[in-house]
Formats: C-alpha cells, structure tokens, sequence
C-alpha cells in the first residue's frame, strides 16, 4: 500500500513538472499549435508512405489474393471505416494490377514519391517553427532571470557565486529550450504517431498485435528505471557546473593576484580537480540518457524476432485470417515505425528528467524573496528639502549584529563623515540609504518620511555613489559618464569630465570619449577610473552623495587630483563620506566615529581632537595628532 501511494505521488509530481515546461511553451500558443499541426500531418504520411507499399509487394510476389479482392460495401459503422478503407485501395490496386502491371507499378512509385516529399515538407515545417519556439522560449526565461538577479538585494549575491548564477543562465536554461522541443513530441507527436500505428496493425492483423502489445510494457518498465536513476544523476552534474564557472570566474577575476602569489600551479590543479568531478558526473548523465534508447531498441529488436516467428507460424499453418506474405511484410515494417514513436518517448522522458532537475534550479533563483520592494502605497520624491534622518537604524547580517541604535541626523547642504576601524559597520551604513539593505529595526528618513514609505527608484534616482573599487563597465568613455542614460548629451559628459579632472587624460585618448575601456576599465589607470567614477556622479547630478573609501587605492600625485574633482562634486550636495584617511575629511560639518557597530563619538575635527577619545587615537595613529 505504501509503495503503491508513493508511486501515485510520484507521478502526479511529474505530471506538475510536466505542466510547469508545457505552460513555459504554450506562452507562444500560436507557433506550438502550427509545430504540433506540421508534425501530425508528419505523422499522418510517415505511414502512408510504408502502406502504399503493399502494391509493389504484391506485384513482386504475384499473389493470387490480389486478383481476388472484390468491390466491398460501403461501412456500416464507425469501426468498419479503417476496413472500408484497406478493402476499397487493394480492391482499386488489384484491378489496376491485373490490366496492366507496368502501369500499376509507375503509379505506386509515384504516389510513394508525392508522399515521402510531403512528409519530408510537413517534418521541416514543424522544424521550421519549433526553431522559433525553443528559442524565444529560453530567450524570456533566461530575460526573467537575468532581472530578477538584478532586483534581487545585495545579501542574495554577497551569499550565491556568480559562476552558478551564470551556469543556471547557460546550462539550466540550455535543457529546458530541449525540454520544449521534447514536450511537443511527448504529448503531442508520439502518442499520436503509436495510436494510428497500432490501428494500422490492427487492420492487417489482429493476432499479432495482441502478441507484441504484451511485450512492449517491457520496455516501459526498464526505461522508467533508467529516468529516475538519470534524475539523481543530472542533479549533481548540474549543481557541478555551477561549481565549474564559478572556478573560472574566480580565476578570470583573479588573475593578477594568482600570478603575483605565484599561485598559477594551485588554481590550476584546484580547476583540473573540479573539472574532473564535473567531467565524471556529466559522462555518467551521457551514459545513463544515451542507455535508455539502446535498450529500447534492443529489447524492440527482440519483440520484432518474436513477431517474425509467430507471423510466421500463423502463415506456415494457415491460421492466421487473411494474413499474406506481403501483408506480413507490411506489418513487420509499421511496426518497425512503432518502436521509433516508442524510443522517442524514452528520449524525451530522458530529457525531461534532466530539464526537471535544471527546471527546479531556475524556480529557486525567480521564486526568491526580493524583500526589498516598493510599499503597496509608495510615494515618489524628487528632492530633499530639510534632513536625511537616521533614528534607532540597527542592522545585522543573519545572526551577526552589524549597526546598533544608531542616530543622527543630516541637514541639507552639509558635509558628514563617518570614521572608525575596519569592520565597524562604516560602507554598511551607506549602503542602507539607497536600501540596498533594509535595517532590522528604526528607519532611515528624508524630511520626516520613512524610505520604506518612498518608491525606491526615486530614492535612489537622488543619491550619487562614488565606490573604493570605480566599477566601469566595457564600453566607451561617454557611455560610462552617462551611464543609465539611454540617451547621453555629450556635452553634459564633458562637463562632468572637466569638472572630475578627467576631461584632459580623455583627449589623449585615441578617440577621446568614444575609447572603449575595456573589460571593467581595465585599459585605465586607478586614478583614471576613480575620476571616471566622479564623472558619472556628477553627470548624474545627485542630491545626495555617498562617498566610500573614494581616494584610499590612490597615489599621491591621483589623490590630489580626485580630492579636487570630490570637492567640486559635494559642492551644495547633502554628502556622506567614509574614509580612511582622515586628512581628507578633516573639514568636513560633523564627523560620526563608529565602534563595534555604534556611534561612540560624533562633532567636528577640533572638538573630537580636544575629547581625545577614539578619533584622537585614529589620527594619532595617522601622524595628525
């Protein structure tokens, strides 16, 4: 009884499975429907072209049965129709036989001719349009994932590797745009194309239908075991995937620390490890998907041995009812066709086994909780009038307390810097402003209004960033001040050039600010990039600055340089800045010094100077004191 209710659920799991991939399908009904006309019509003379065989055997054995045949009457009901049929073309075929044979034979091989071309004509239509299909399919999967990744908060990618993100776009999506093709068969082709098989054997012989149909579940039993154990299998292989881009984008990323550490040896054989595991698991998926056909086919070949000696028995005794050599063959060769509907099945049930695992893969990363979106109620805002307030904000990664109670408040136009050791809590503060976290406990207001209140686009539609690491992208110069804008205004990005220091280096550059930068700007200096980064922000033209750690990778000679390109930039801006190097914010309206996640001191340089408490030890440490 167990085993019993355990299959039921196992079945109606994968007919779930299977309604989740057909809806994935039929969100382009209109092409589906023409791949499953075209392939039924595949089908429809796929058949046709083996019957109309039966003449040219019945010319080649000269059968005494073929002058035989007489004019049969008309149906009398429905299940008379297929012997209607059979009756009316062999009686048509005898006559025109018997008066010329020559003729008879050029006809046949005519109309077989006309046949195969339209069921070639049929196969590529349903190619034709299925081509389509897979691939608009996976396009919208793969455009759903790919921003619901960008959506998603900063804790889901700081806890997810990149490779995996990347391999469930590539490989997990690769196997549903097979999956799709396979659905339209499995439902829609295959069954079909077995059904009219089956009837056709039927009409030409009864007995050995019944004698294979109790071979067949056989083969059913055998694949069904293949499927699951292939299941298992995918699943790991899949997940080892993820683990293989992940090594390589680690060491793509990486590569300058791995040379500089000597370290080309130890990444290497760390990747030849991972990818002799992901090899190992991937054969062993080949091994088991490829299995499942070969033994149908085998175990078919055997079925189709048993026909041929019992067909045979029947003949050589004269038991069978209206069975002759021609019709024999002809039975052997339908029932050929049966077994390919039948392996097909097995192939598609395969590929579904696989699509289920990457299927499964792909739901976990769109049915995350984005946590951080707009209020039902939200409201916009454009700019900030008074203060940008923060009141009780605690803050904790998981179970690790990051921010507690902390309060103060920014005033419009003001300069804040926030200070303290590593590990304080000091980017995390900033980055609770434009949410991209949301705090566990107070709020964060603009003029009195709660963030969460406000819709996120316009919030962080005010805030400028100017980041430690100058994140550009591969493109040109222009493209990267501008970024975000679909539409950049050349002389606003010279502006924001001029005004970041950057618009001399850019001229030098061969094409000025149509150079691609390369591959995260890599084709500019560190200086280059961070002045970059400055344009962007003041292209942007922010009401808000926040300002981390924006001058500490830089030498002398670039930091003089961005510090002034900085200045101009929160020149009336409302600005937060985090620093290390405290001689650059020694003039700023008030300094906040975090502690272990709280504010231990806060007021300007002289009077954190004159309390010689933890600012003072900071620049002591510094040579400021």
């Amino acid at each position: 009884m167990f085993r019993l209710r355990n299959t039921k659920c196992i079945f109606v799991q994968e007919l779930k499975d299977l309604r989740e991939i057909y809806r994935l399908t039929f969100e382009y009904r209109t092409t589906a429907l023409k791949v499953i006309a075209y392939n039924l019509w595949f089908v429809v003379f796929n058949l046709l072209s083996l019957v109309l065989f039966i003449p040219v055997l019945q010319l080649i054995f000269n059968s005494s049965s073929s002058s035989n045949y007489e004019m049969p009457s008309a149906p009398e009901h429905l299940f008379d129709v297929g012997k209607y049929c059979k009756d009316s073309y062999n009686y048509f075929m005898s006559s025109l036989v018997k008066e010329d044979p020559k003729t008879a034979l050029m006809m046949v091989c005519f109309t077989v001719f006309i046949v195969f071309f339209l069921k070639n004509l049929f196969r590529y239509g349903a190619v034709w349009h299925q081509s389509k299909l897979r691939m608009v399919v996976v396009r919208d999967l793969r455009n759903k994932m790919f921003e619901k990744i960008l959506i998603l908060p900063l804790s889901f990618h700081s806890s997810e590797r990149r490779g995996d993100l990347m391999a469930r776009m590539n490989s997990d999506v690769g196997e549903i745009e097979i999956a799709v093709v396979s659905l339209l068969e499995l439902v829609f082709r295959e069954p079909i194309a077995i059904l009219i098989n089956l009837i056709t054997l039927v009409i030409l012989s009864p007995e050995l239908t019944l004698f294979s149909l109790f071979l067949l579940p056989i083969s059913a039993f055998v694949i069904s075991r293949i499927n699951k154990s292939l299941k298992r299998t995918a699943k790991q292989g899949q997940e080892q995937t993820g683990l293989l881009f992940s090594s390589m984008d680690e060491a793509l990323h990486g590569i300058r620390i791995i040379k500089a550490f000597r370290a080309i040896s130890f990444i290497n054989h760390r990747f030849q490890s991972v990818n002799l595991t992901h090899q190992n698991l991937i054969t062993k998926t080949f091994r088991k998907k490829d299995l499942a056909p070969l033994i149908n086919e085998t175990l078919g070949s055997l079925i189709m041995v048993l026909l041929v000696w019992f067909g045979g028995i029947l003949i050589l005794n004269k038991t069978a009812s209206g069975l002759s050599g021609e019709m024999f063959l002809t039975f052997i060769i339908v029932f050929s066709q049966l077994l390919r509907p039948i392996q097909s099945v097995s192939n598609a049930l395969a590929n579904m086994a696989k699509a289920k695992v990457s299927l499964d893969r792909i739901q976990e990363v769109l049915n995350q909780d984005e946590r951080i979106v707009d209020a039902p109620n939200a409201r916009a805002i454009s700019t900030l009038n008074q203060t940008l307030s923060f009141e009780g904000v605690s803050f904790s990664y998981q179970n690790e307390p990051v921010l507690r109670n902390i309060d103060f408040t920014v005033h419009k136009g003001q300069t804040i810097a926030v200070v303290g050791e590593s590990g304080s809590g000091k980017s995390t503060l900033l980055d609770l402003i434009p949410r991209f976290y949301d705090p566990k406990e107070g709020a964060i207001t603009i003029d009195g209004q709660n963030i969460k209140e406000l819709t996120i686009d316009s919030v962080r539609a005010m805030i400028g960033i100017v980041a430690q690491d100058s994140l550009l992208f591969n493109g040109s110069i222009l493209d990267n001040i501008a970024f975000g804008d679909p539409n950049p205004d050349r002389m606003r990005a010279e502006n924001a050039a001029k005004n970041a220091n950057a618009f001399e280096f850019i001229l030098q550059l061969e094409g000025g600010f149509d150079y691609n930068i390369g591959d995260r700007g890599n084709k500019l200096s560190g200086g280059q990039k961070q002045r970059i980064s400055i344009a962007r922000a003041i292209y942007k033209d922010p009401q808000i600055l926040l300002l981390d750690e924006a001058t500490s990778a830089l030498d002398t000679e670039s930091e003089r340089l961005v510090q002034m390109a900085l200045e101009r930039l929160m020149e009336g801006k409302t600005s937060l800045i985090v620093a290390h190097r405290l001689s650059t914010v020694m003039n700023a309206d008030r300094i906040l010094v975090l502690n272990k996640g709280c504010i231990v001191e806060e007021g300007t340089h002289h009077e954190l100077m004159k309390h010689q408490g933890h600012y003072y030890r900071l620049c002591a440490l510094q040579g400021l004191s």
